[in-house]
């Protein structure tokens, strides 16, 4: 996987935004938000290409699963049990899905601490959201490549 220039962008941005003060977390704040919807946009657009690259049989499996999951990343324990329809396939499915749904729980958690940072006009709250941001698009970028070896493996 190449890194993705969004996704570095970003990741600069957060960086440099720990340091900042309340004033100029104010003026950034949008830039910040932008700069991360952008860096998520890249990601997952990415990992659209990637799946469509699938044999057909692991895309199935995998869309079976998040079908059994209504779409989101289920808390572990609740997922209901898929057919088996093709073992093999519904093992390596379920290998990409779990680092998925790590990524998007990490992705979820950095989001609801920017809201909470931006209603308490809170800078703790708002460094610790671009700390969690860049774990998340670590964790994506895991999950990326995890699914791009779905592809050599054919």
């Amino acid at each position: 996987m190449d890194k993705l220039p969004e996704v570095e962008t970003a990741k600069a941005l957060m960086t440099e935004a720990v340091t900042w003060s309340v004033m100029r977390w104010l003026r950034e704040k949008k830039r910040v938000r932008k700069t991360a919807d952008q860096a998520n946009a890249a990601l997952d657009q990415l990992t659209q290409a990637t799946q469509g690259l699938w044999p057909d049989r692991v895309r199935t499996a995998y869309a079976g699963l998040v079908q059994q999951n209504g779409g989101a990343a289920a808390a572990p324990g609740q997922q209901k049990p898929l057919p088996v329809i093709d073992p093999d396939a519904t093992l390596i499915a379920k290998k990409v899905k779990e680092t998925d749904d790590e990524a998007y729980r990490a992705r979820m958690d950095a989001e609801a601490t920017f809201d909470e940072a931006e209603r308490q006009l809170s800078t703790s709250l708002a460094r610790e959201g671009c700390r969690k941001a860049i774990q998340s698009w670590e964790l994506h970028e895991k999950a990326i490549r995890k699914a791009e070896t779905v592809i050599r493996a054919r």
